[in-house]
């Protein structure tokens, strides 16, 4: 039942972005799915790390004000490890979207950690890489 349940939570995770269809991304499930002390990294020559509110500010303005339309992201493959209540996830994912007028795609790799806590599993950390 937890790969099930992590399952969810990262489906959950990556749909939170998407804006397809006029659809509002709805960034604030972050807040629940991701535990408030939670620590967010993008790496590569961007290097980052956020809080949970640093991470939804961007995005927040980025998928809502019309520059960042038509986007997704989705996982391609995954490889879960469980042990008892902490889960540590490495998946490959795409994302497509149109940015400024340009249609666009690209991907990368994404890690989740997961801690198991009373509301169920919620995301500890996360990190990613974007390919070139």
């Amino acid at each position: 039942m937890s790969q099930t349940e992590i399952d969810l939570v990262t489906a959950e995770f990556f749909g939170a972005f998407d804006n397809r269809g006029g659809r509002t991304a709805d960034l604030e499930r972050l807040r629940r799915l991701v535990l408030p002390g939670g620590v967010i990294v993008k790496t590569g020559p961007d290097f980052t790390v956020y809080t949970v509110e640093e991470f939804i500010a961007p995005r927040r303005t980025l998928l809502g004000d019309g520059r960042l339309v038509e986007f997704r992201e989705w996982e391609t493959s995954e490889r879960t490890d469980i042990a008892g209540d902490v889960a540590s996830r490495v998946g490959e994912y795409r994302k497509s979207g149109i940015l400024d007028g340009e249609p666009f795609e690209g991907g990368g790799v994404k890690t989740i950690q997961f801690v198991r806590t009373s509301a169920g599993w919620r995301i500890s950390a996360f990190a990613w890489y974007d390919h070139p």
